[in-house]
């Protein structure tokens, strides 16, 4: 850790779990500037994982690593949360994609948290990359989703009609001590209380940086594609939480794989149809912020695969060949650090 911060300063920290290490870009004014940016974050990191003989993985779990015989990174913080959360928290072995929209206003941001529920099930889907725990194959292609629903305050975000609203509600949990700020709020999307940002976080870490890019492209995209809508008086239709609900199950359990429920239609639709439709609506967006082709490689992951799909055929080939599943879930971290540092 000092020799990363030596090399990357404030931008490299600490997790929970001392096997992980968390980055994070500068404000980026462009997907230029991302690309850029987390291009030489992970160089740097999988660099001097090397001098001290260990190797970068990018991937929302680590195929066959016990989360229980990890060791919690020695801070205030992390004590806390393992005095109060116990065996929920030593099974908190995962890594998560979390991207940052600068929105300068308080309320527009709670406004458009309450809108961008929707669409928060197609970025998981296309993030994919946890299908392994503790060595087995768990049928599910976010197994992520699945420990961290064991936390509290987790999964979508509430409604709010103003942001002195969710100030309020805030309020109440610290004044009486059960979280100490925003930051132990944990939901898939929320304002966050660092900066000026709304942070989407249900992404599974994407292990090729592409992806990656892609994610943070459509996010983007559809943030000011809602911001469009509210400048001409209209907004995006709210959904009662329950139907996005049951699309988010079916990208924690299928991914991409049977597609998602097209609310509209009443029918579950192939998701490369449905994201067709998502690209048509931000087409605008993706002009203005110069990503086409970032937002044109998400055509790529729907025929191709995320690092879920990638992961689960090397295992099972291995297994073909005759592996044993311990030989076959090494192969797939061999697989997993190759990609990591791929093109970069």
């Amino acid at each position: 850790m000092s020799a990363c911060k030596g090399l990357m300063g404030d931008q490299v920290t600490s997790e929970f779990l001392q096997c992980q290490i968390e980055v994070g870009t500068r404000p980026c004014r462009s997907i230029a500037d991302l690309r850029e940016d987390l291009s030489r974050l992970r160089r740097s990191v999988a660099a001097v994982a090397r001098d001290h003989n260990l190797r970068l993985m990018a991937a929302s779990t680590h195929p066959f690593a016990r989360g229980g015989e990890q060791e919690h990174t020695r801070k205030e913080r992390y004590d806390v949360l393992a005095d109060e959360l116990q065996e929920v928290v030593r099974r908190l072995m995962i890594c998560g994609m979390h991207i940052h929209v600068g929105i300068d206003n308080d309320d527009l941001r709670i406004d458009l948290m309450g809108q961008v529920s929707y669409v928060l099930p197609h970025f998981l889907a296309l993030s994919t990359s946890s299908p392994f725990w503790e060595g087995r194959d768990t049928g599910l292609m976010s197994y992520r989703i699945s420990v961290w629903d064991e936390m509290p305050r987790t999964g979508l975000p509430e409604h709010f009609d103003s942001y002195q609203e969710y100030l309020r509600h805030i309020e109440i949990l610290t004044r009486v001590g059960i979280i100490e700020n925003a930051s132990m709020l944990w939901w898939d999307v929320r304002p966050s209380c660092r900066f000026p940002t709304l942070e989407m976080r249900i992404a599974d870490v994407c292990t090729r940086l592409e992806d990656a890019l892609s994610v943070a492209s459509l996010y983007l995209c559809w943030l000011r594609m809602l911001y469009r809508l509210r400048r001409s008086n209209q907004r995006w239709r709210r959904y009662a939480s329950f139907l996005i609900n049951e699309n988010r199950w079916r990208a924690h359990r299928y991914g991409i794989d049977k597609g998602l429920l097209d609310f509209g239609r009443g029918e579950v639709v192939p998701y490369g149809e449905l994201l067709e439709e998502i690209l048509d609506l931000v087409a605008e967006d993706a002009l203005f912020f110069d990503c086409a082709q970032e937002l044109d490689h998400l055509r790529d992951i729907v025929r191709d695969g995320t690092s879920a799909h990638r992961q689960l055929a090397t295992y099972q080939q291995a297994i073909a060949s005759g592996l044993t599943p311990e030989v076959a879930c090494s192969r797939v971290v061999d697989k997993l650090v190759a990609e990591s540092v791929e093109g970069l």
